[in-house]
């Protein structure tokens, strides 16, 4: 029995930060979420009988028994209202049956369901990650929940007793009447928590018991008993969930069947879930849409089949190369709307790429000219020193280990560092290091980067646990790991990745360069083992800046304009405005967080995030930001007239005309809203740099093929390009270098071009 709304909400706020789009423009994320959960509980229980049950339509019998009941919830998210009826027709074409009863709720309909099909002899399981379902729990029915981390867990009496101290599982009703619950806003009993309410459950076994013996409670938790005792029994019947609705199980409508495949692949294509469409194994697929020959190709198109374009290619895997034509439609139907997945049943609309005269100019100009860069940077490949990551591997694991003894001293006991339970048991339960700490609904205390950060000054043992997890991640993902890719000819291949981002960065896989940890000062091992072939050294060269700079030409911010135009160090500069010193006065720490919010007011941070990052306090966080926009009032005005340029259109733009959707800029869910206007305001930025190197490597690439040098492009990193020259070209390729990334687009700052060469990636940079 699958819980449908909990897992559509679900499905949809696991897309929030990169929803899926398809070609119309509609967020599909909820729908593609819960095809994809529902595959896979379907796969894991193998299940003989299956049903989804749905909220009605209106009201249900709590909502008339009490009117505030879920009225704290924001309004349900517009592309969850379309998405219901849509996933409806899904479950149709699967053959599974959509279960709704007016008056009463999905909880309401598996209750009842749950307890005639234990009564028929059935191992009943309930797909949801409502917690109010363990109240339904029994020998032969059990909660399948999503896991926060992926994957699901399988809860019986025994996991909801020990979850939450009960000692059955029916008190789970007094235990939600007690605390309440916000999430369905059920108001519970004013001033007692989870904690205090499993205690009195622990003491007295029901509310009704412990209502008849009030004298035996102590202090003023009485006082708050005794005058809340409706609310107390009112909220118990909310949180109760009924097994007696008018539904009765039939077994042959329930029984697991063969989907509609016609039905169903109709569907999946209308919706442009290739992925899914991919795993129905149909006989036969539709051939791919003939088109026009367009303009501007590369110079030898054949070659581009050699070349795994594919999202699942790689240079050694050869199993799926594209056509020409396949490269061309993927490249305009990102260029139209990135966020779409590309869909090769559909012919890309050309008309309105030709239309639109800064995305023709870009297709033709830059994104198809790359595609010959790329091809030629994956079959160069980089060199990788085996020698040297084995070196760096064996003296990191040593550091690792004296890490770990160092904690195991401080902690007075061995424990598993790699257990985030044990790691919060250690410093919350044990050295008491935040009181204020709660385990979350998976009963655990969180210790992610973020908490362990704001503990760092209470203890020394946390600073130490962060470092040891930064070296284990190093040496595990990519110390350890990055000789597994590395090819016959001694380098790796990565793949680059034209249309997978929605600001137009390019990305790479198999392994991910561009998210090694280079700038960290263990990072320094990567780059040490990363060469140039024999007779060749290695040039890297990388934009200073690129970003703030580009916030300074769209701001025209005066004094930011000012700073770059003079050479100075803008973080100082920065600091020198906001303090109102000389810029000679500037304190190293002033500059820090100077940096920090510079890079921060981009990507809209707010006074807690740059509090966190900063290891100060909100308020001081705060009056940082507001001092910097006072400082840098062009700034504010440029942010806020990005979000309402956004809110016009429908679409933020980067300097060359590259867009971006943002369905979701008018959304009524204020979490929603947020994410699109901070995309509002930083994809123009992050999208404009990403324009402008690809504009500088498809210049690089023509001008080293036109004075016939041999020195080859061998990887992107962000705003960074790197090279492998021969020794008797490098000063004529630096010169190139140089001269076509700062002239690139003449802005109304200098860009600057920083570049360095040396033996390896470490020396170079």
């Amino acid at each position: 029995m699958v819980d449908a709304y909990a897992m559509i909400f679900r499905a949809y706020y696991a897309f929030i930060r990169a929803p899926r789009m398809n070609s119309k423009g509609e967020n599909t994320s909820a729908i593609f979420g819960f095809c994809v959960t529902l595959e896979d509980l379907l796969k894991k229980i193998n299940p003989t009988h299956v049903g989804v049950a749905f909220d009605p339509a209106g009201g249900t019998f709590r909502h008339e028994a009490y009117e505030q009941y879920k009225a704290q919830r924001p309004e349900t998210p517009e592309d969850i209202r379309k998405a219901v009826p849509v996933i409806k027709q899904l479950l149709e074409a699967m053959n599974i049956p959509v279960l709704e009863v007016p008056g009463f709720e999905a909880d309401d309909v598996i209750g009842t369901l749950s307890k005639q099909g234990e009564q028929a002899g059935f191992e009943v399981y309930m797909a949801t990650p409502d917690k109010d379902y363990a109240q339904l729990v029994t020998d032969h029915v059990f909660m399948y929940r999503p896991r926060h981390t992926g994957g699901f867990e399988l809860m019986g009496i025994k996991e909801v007793c020990d979850k939450y101290g009960l000692q059955n599982q029916h008190q789970v009703i007094d235990l939600l009447g007690l605390m309440g619950d916000a999430s369905d806003n059920i108001p519970g009993c004013k001033g007692v928590g989870e904690k205090t309410a499993v205690a009195l459950l622990q003491q007295f076994g029901s509310i009704d018991n412990m209502l008849a013996h009030t004298d035996e409670i102590k202090g003023a938790l009485r006082q708050k008993v005794e005058s809340q005792v409706e609310e107390i029994q009112f909220s118990r019947f909310l949180a109760t969930i009924r097994t007696d609705v008018p539904i009765a199980l039939d077994e042959a409508l329930l029984a697991k069947k063969e989907p509609n495949i016609d039905s169903l692949s109709a569907l999946y294509r209308e919706l442009e879930f290739n992925t899914l469409l991919k795993k129905l194994d149909l006989p036969s697929s539709p051939s791919q849409p003939s088109i026009p020959r367009k303009p501007n190709k590369p110079a030898d198109p054949a070659q581009l089949d050699l070349f795994g374009y594919g999202e699942d290619s790689s240079t050694q895997n050869t199993q799926s190369m594209p056509t020409f034509d396949t490269i061309e439609n993927r490249l305009c139907q990102y260029l139209l709307n990135p966020e779409v997945a590309f869909n090769p049943y559909k012919e890309p609309d050309w008309k309105a790429l030709q239309a639109d005269a800064d995305l023709w100019n870009l297709y033709n100009e830059v994104e198809l000219p790359l595609v010959e860069v790329l091809r030629e940077m994956e079959a160069a490949g980089v060199r990788i020193d085996v020698a040297k990551l084995k070196e760096a591997e064996t003296a990191l694991t040593a550091e690792l280990e004296a890490l770990e003894q160092r904690i195991y001293a401080l902690s007075e006991e061995p424990f598993n560092i790699n257990s985030p339970k044990q790691v919060g048991e250690l410093l919350f339960e044990k050295l008491k290091l935040d009181a204020k700490a709660k385990k979350s609904k998976t009963g655990q205390y969180s210790t992610s980067e973020e908490v362990l950060m704001g503990l760092k000054e209470k203890h020394e043992i946390v600073g130490l646990i962060l470092d040891y997890r930064e070296l284990k991640k190093l040496i595990s993902t990519y110390i350890a790991a990055l000789p597994s890719y590395i090819a016959e000819d001694g380098k790796i291949h990565t793949t680059y990745n034209q249309t997978v981002t929605a600001t137009g960065r390019l990305s790479s896989s198999n392994p991910n360069l561009q998210n090694l940890p280079i700038r960290s000062e263990r990072g320094r091992f990567i780059r040490e083992a990363v060469i140039p072939d024999e007779g060749c050294l290695f040039l890297s060269a990388d934009y200073s800046q690129i970003e703030l700079r580009l916030m300074a030409h769209f701001s025209q911010d005066e004094h930011m304009l000012a700073a770059f135009r003079s050479g100075q160090d803008i973080h100082a500069a920065t600091a020198a405005r906001i303090y109102g010193l000389p810029i000679d006065q500037i304190t190293k720490d002033q500059r820090r967080k100077a940096k920090t919010a510079n890079f921060g007011i981009i990507y809209g941070i707010s006074a807690f995030g740059l509090a966190q990052q900063l290891d100060c306090s909100r308020t001081e966080a705060k009056q940082l930001i507001d001092d910097y926009f006072a400082a840098f009032p062009r700034v504010i005005s440029y942010i806020e007239s990005q979000k309402e340029l956004a809110r016009q259109r429908g679409y933020a733009e980067t300097l060359f005309g590259r867009k971006r959707y943002l369905p979701d800029i008018h959304s009524q869910n204020a979490t929603v809203r947020s994410f699109a206007e901070r995309n509002a305001v930083n994809a123009p930025i992050q999208g404009t740099a990403a324009d402008i190197i690809k504009m500088a490597m498809v210049s690089i690439h023509r001008r080293l093929k036109e004075e016939g040098l041999k020195a080859q492009m061998i990887m992107q990193v962000h705003d960074e390009l790197n090279f492998n020259v021969p020794a008797a070209e490098v000063e004529r390729v630096r010169e190139i270098v140089v001269t076509e990334m700062q002239n690139a687009v003449h802005l109304s700052v200098p860009l600057t071009a920083e570049c360095g060469v040396g033996e390896n990636w470490l020396v170079a940079h």
